[in-house]
């Protein structure tokens, strides 16, 4: 029994530590969400891991996501979480895609048949509806991660389906989404019950080279342990219902 996984086994048993072994997951997203997620499956013991994002490491991510310290500001997000997860486990394969997600992506993730599960831990809400009806049409497991800013309270954190979601913001919208394009709303996200402490007025997000300019949003704040709670509830799921398959 190696020693990296021998508390894991206990639990799981050697089949239960090969059927891990063998599974891929997409994370979509690596910020403070995506990157607990990504780290937890990585030391739970999946076998492959896709991390796709964008976006670089910056001084606003040093409070709340596992990838940002000074020493990693101005990495590229996919780069900066691949070292961390190798130097956790050098067999995890890791597969970097430094990209953003738009409809030909997200409609490609989910009819491929390289990929067991996806973890939705994206901010865009109109490729996030993509990418969660897309999976939802093909079978494509999918757990989705709600708004985690503005909420102190981590009792207040749960799994349920997208339409038994209360006091968010953005699953709202997503429902809303979700609705004009007669998608299902029967697949899990993690969300927080608690009514969010106000955010700062509307700011313009402008466009980078790699993605598109979005429309004006609130500035939510953000503590340090709630996104990585979201984060590890979703590789919970996942790992739980990877097992059970």
């Amino acid at each position: 029994m190696a020693g990296s996984c021998a508390r894991t086994e206990i639990l799981l048993g050697q089949q239960g530590l090969a059927r891990l072994a063998e599974s891929h997951v997409v994370i979509a997203g690596l910020g403070g969400v995506g990157g607990a997620c990504a780290e937890s499956l990585c030391r739970a013991g999946v076998g492959s891991l896709t991390l796709i994002d964008f976006d670089v490491v910056e001084k606003t991510d040093l409070n709340r996501q596992i990838i940002a310290l000074h020493s990693t500001l101005g990495l590229k997000k996919v780069d900066a979480l691949a070292a961390r997860l190798h130097d956790i486990n050098p067999n995890t394969v890791i597969i970097k895609r430094d990209e953003f997600i738009d409809r030909a992506k997200a409609e490609a993730i989910a009819i491929s048949n390289e990929f067991d599960f996806v973890a939705d831990c994206i901010d865009a809400i109109a490729y996030k509806t993509v990418l969660i009806d897309s999976c939802n049409k093909s079978g494509k497991a999918i757990i989705s991660s709600m708004g985690a800013g503005g909420r102190l309270d981590p009792t207040q954190v749960k799994i349920s389906r997208m339409d038994k979601t209360q006091n968010c913001a953005l699953a709202r919208e997503m429902r809303k989404q979700l609705r004009n394009i007669r998608a299902s709303m029967r697949f899990p996200v993690v969300h927080s019950t608690e009514l969010p402490i106000k955010a700062l007025p509307h700011q313009e997000v402008t466009a980078t080279d790699t993605a598109p300019a979005g429309r004006p949003r609130a500035v939510n704040g953000a503590i340090s342990y709630m996104p990585n709670i979201f984060g590890l509830m979703m590789a919970g799921h996942i790992v739980q219902t990877i097992l059970k398959s």
